[in-house]
């Protein structure tokens, strides 16, 4: 399995109206690794999604998505990316299929690969026999699912994730949770999860721990446990962030 760079960050800062969001970050994901960001309210999560979107324009250092800058070759960039956003991006009164035709068209897919493409990404989250029902119809877990299809219908090589099980009840949480964790080893993927649930975290995942803008801790899951001498994700967390709530 071949492993590159998904995504770098170089000392990237950010700040609104003089206060700092976020202060010199540096850390990079390669393929295939399930990345987990950890951080309380105001950490500096949303900004840094915002960075790697393009919401924000960059201020002071660089992203780079599968070696290209984010700044000075922007549609290379993001067409590496898929996104899910936590607050759901469907268009409620259109089919689950026709969300992710029109997906589909601005990648400028052919009919054919887009079919093809919808299928397969159906199939696999076991949604193919409700793409004619329209997204109002569908309960959350089943929206989150239509969402993580829309984002690889273009098979990109990051997957960004801004906390979608907020909200699911605990079957459809752990069920995503799963799938998103075989869906980067089995496709090779990086995947990038930005939550607050200890319990999302698996034992072979990386961890980034931001704080007031800053990283606390990044590695394996070992490695951050070895760092601040505690035995469990949530000491750990608890030690890196001076006791705020995740």
């Amino acid at each position: 399995m071949n492993t590159q760079t998904a995504l770098a960050i170089e000392a990237l800062s950010f700040s609104y109206s003089g206060k700092k969001a976020l202060d010199q970050i540096s850390f990079e994901i390669n393929s295939g690794e399930c990345t987990i960001l950890l951080g309380p309210n105001g950490a500096g999560k949303s900004t840094l999604f915002s960075l790697i979107t393009r919401l924000y324009d960059t201020h002071a250092g660089r992203i780079e998505l599968c070696g290209f800058d984010i700044q000075k070759d922007t549609r290379h960039a993001l067409a590496k990316l898929g996104v899910v956003f936590q607050q759901t991006t469907l268009d409620m009164d259109l089919s689950v299929e026709q969300n992710l035709r029109y997906h589909t068209a601005l990648h400028g897919l052919s009919k054919k690969v887009a079919q093809q493409r919808i299928q397969q990404e159906l199939e696999r989250l076991n949604m193919y026999d409700r793409r004619f029902e329209k997204i109002r119809q569908l309960n959350g877990g089943h929206r989150r699912r239509v969402e993580i299809a829309r984002a690889l219908l273009h098979k990109p090589a990051l997957l960004l994730l801004d906390e979608p099980t907020v909200g699911l009840d605990v079957p459809s949480r752990l069920a995503i949770v799963e799938y998103v964790h075989q869906l980067a080893k089995e496709e090779n993927l990086a995947v990038l999860w930005a939550s607050h649930l200890i319990d999302e975290i698996y034992p072979d995942d990386h961890l980034i721990v931001l704080h007031k803008g800053q990283i606390k801790a990044k590695g394996t899951v070992d490695a951050v446990l070895e760092s601040t001498q505690t035995t469990a994700i949530k000491d750990a967390f608890y030690n890196l962030t001076q006791g705020e709530q995740a």
